[in-house]
């Protein structure tokens, strides 16, 4: 049974076979004609079994087109050298044979079997009969008819050539745009990553500082316990919304209004309160005249001073931290400064929150420094762009 992925390869043959009877009937039918006023072969065997060793070699052309070449020009020249005409006809299947060599083989192997071929053929048709009788028939002819199917497998080379040209480019395309959606889900986790790390770790080490705290209380100052206790509370709540948020935007990413709007340097307040609250102290200054950020250049900026905190909430050992806003016509400078020696992340690079604050600054188009400062203590610095400089199709994105 013959299944669908074989009809394709059966179909040539077919067409090849029928191919090969039409130009066995045509090279009899041929062999047959005469000019009046000139002789002819007193009988058409020859010509016809010469026409047919011809189109048995030519249901090979496919695979072996010069071979079949010469095994066709070679019954060619042998059926004119006994006189038959030089019709269309008659070089039927010398002009199929052709096609298949402009279609199929190198170019040397055209321009030499080609020119070859033609030189042959016009050369036996005019020793055969010297005279100047039908002189365009047996020199002019032959090169005009030999010259179409040369042309007509040029064309046929090209056009395979640009169909699989137009596959291959379809094939690359197809391969670049799988490529490039991978690389947005890459991106996409890290930024879900980068903006998970940015809520929990900002308030679980704020809510763990404050429970500390509230436990070194209780016994003494119970009063003071309690009400950072319900700081705790309004800590934790905190963390939750801003979860929710995020998470939300995986599951309405095409209903950013159900969405609070995304934080930014106008919640600093609230920032240093939650701070403050679990006993870090932050003193705020701003320089310069502030002026509007883009929106993922406001959220950039919030998440780097709320990382830098929590960092200090974590590691400043006098529990006081700096934060100065410096604005220019064209950036914003942030450098948030904790005094005392410096404690540094334990990983390479600075850990998780730092290499998140970087990539943020990346982001927009500015660029971070952290580390250790020469007088004691842990300095974070960022020159943030007024307007982000990269496009971000997630700028609103809490």
């Amino acid at each position: 049974m013959t299944t669908r992925s074989e009809r394709p390869r059966a179909r040539p043959h077919v067409m090849d076979v029928l191919t090969v009877l039409a130009l066995l009937g045509c090279a009899t039918f041929g062999a047959s004609l005469s000019i009046p006023g000139t002789s002819r072969p007193s009988s058409d065997t020859p010509a016809v079994v010469l026409a047919a060793v011809s189109c048995l070699a030519l249901l090979t052309a496919r695979d072996h087109p010069r071979s079949v070449v010469l095994v066709v020009a070679a019954c060619t020249i042998a059926t004119l050298t006994q006189g038959y005409l030089p019709t269309p006809l008659t070089l039927a299947p010398l002009m199929m044979a052709l096609y298949w060599v402009a279609a199929r083989a190198d170019a040397t192997s055209r321009r030499v079997l080609g020119v070859g071929t033609m030189v042959l053929v016009v050369a036996t048709a005019l020793i055969d009969r010297p005279t100047t009788d039908m002189l365009l028939l047996r020199s002019v002819g032959p090169v005009l008819w030999l010259l179409l199917p040369m042309v007509g497998g040029r064309n046929a080379r090209l056009r395979s050539a640009y169909l699989e040209s137009v596959q291959a480019r379809a094939v690359h395309a197809e391969r670049t745009r799988e490529e490039e959606a991978r690389l947005r889900v890459a991106e996409e986790r890290m930024r879900i990553a980068r903006e998970l790390h940015d809520v929990v770790a900002h308030h679980m080490a704020v809510a763990n500082a404050q429970a500390g705290t509230a436990r070194h209380l209780a016994p003494t100052r119970p009063e003071q316990a309690q009400k950072i206790l319900d700081e705790l509370t309004a800590t934790t709540s905190s963390a939750l919304l801003e979860l929710r948020a995020t998470v939300g935007v995986l599951r309405q990413a095409d209903d950013a209004d159900s969405l609070d709007p995304a934080p930014g340097l106008h919640r600093l307040p609230e920032l240093i309160a939650v701070c403050e609250s679990a006993g870090l102290t932050v003193t705020v200054t701003t320089e310069g005249e502030p002026r509007p950020l883009s929106p993922g250049v406001d959220l950039t900026a919030y998440r780097i001073i709320q990382e830098a905190l929590t960092n200090a909430t974590k590691h400043a050992p006098d529990h006081e931290a700096r934060v100065r806003l410096a604005y220019s016509d064209s950036r914003l400078l942030i450098t948030v400064a904790n005094e005392g020696a410096a404690t540094a992340p334990a990983l390479p690079g600075g850990g998780f929150g730092l290499m998140g604050m970087r990539e943020r600054a990346h982001s927009v188009g500015g660029h971070l420094r952290a580390g250790p400062r020469p007088e004691g203590g842990f300095e974070v610095t960022t020159a943030l762009p007024l307007h982000s400089q990269v496009t971000d199709e997630h700028e609103a994105t809490p």
